[in-house]
Order: C-alpha cells, then structure tokens, then sequence
C-alpha cells in the first residue's frame, strides 16, 4: 500500500518515511470511510509555497500547506505542498517536535480532501479535533 510519495522541491532532503506515512494516512481514510487511491507530498521551501499561492490561488502570503484535490468518486486523491519553513516556525510557536507539526500538516490536508473545512470557529475545532485523533494514531503504527 504504497500510495503515499514524497518528494523534495528546494530544499535539502531529510529523513521521512513515505511508507510509514502511507500506512497512517491510509488508516486515516479508513476511519473516515473511504479509501486513498495516489497522495503526492512535496515539501518545499517558503518562496516555491508563496510562488504557487500566487500563481494558482493568487494570494500573496505564506502558508504552511496548499492542498491540491483530484478525487474522483468514491476514493481520494490529491497532492499537498508544504513550506518545510513553516513547519519549522509552527513547532517552535507550539513548542512541539518538528516532526509532530510535519504530520499535523500532513493530516491537516488529506483532512481538506476528506471535505473538511477550517475557515470558522466550529470548522476549525472540528478540523483540531480530528487532527489530534489522528496523530495519535501514529504511536500505533
């Protein structure tokens, strides 16, 4: 169940386990009551985030993931970019690992292909909550 891939756009490459994370996030999916056909994962640096912020969804600031869907029916897939930068300052603000902050990310946005949203106050608790649920799945795994 390799479905998972990650790849490395301007920046220097690290340690991350694509099968790890296609075991998690495939029991993400699971739970959720459908099934992860293809997720790419890229992680950047901020400019090749803020570059595809601007050039796909024209907004002009940094984030921490955009998170591209291309599910069809009933199964999901998707691609998510995440500013490895971002990253980094997220776990320092919340004094939590690095590696914590990359999963939340990572689950942040297969959350957003599941058809989740975090624009309001009870979206964005929802959204925490099930964040939460879900990294601690990875003790498990």
């Amino acid at each position: 169940m390799d479905n998972v891939t990650i790849h490395f756009e301007d920046i220097s490459t690290f340690p991350v386990s694509s099968k790890q994370a296609s075991l998690w996030l495939n029991q993400v999916c699971r739970d959720e009551g459908t099934r992860l056909t293809s997720l790419t994962i890229v992680l950047c640096d901020d400019e090749y985030l803020l570059d595809m912020n601007r050039n796909y969804l024209s907004h002009d600031y940094y984030t921490d993931i955009l998170t591209f869907d291309t599910s069809e029916a009933e199964t999901i897939e998707g691609d998510l970019f995440i500013s490895i930068d971002r990253v980094k300052e997220n776990a320092s603000t919340h004094q939590v690992s690095f590696e914590n902050e990359l999963h939340r990310v990572m689950v942040h946005g297969l959350l957003h292909l599941l058809g989740y949203k975090d624009k309001g106050g009870q979206e964005s608790k929802i959204m925490t909550a099930k964040e939460n649920t879900y990294l601690s799945l990875l003790t498990n795994l």
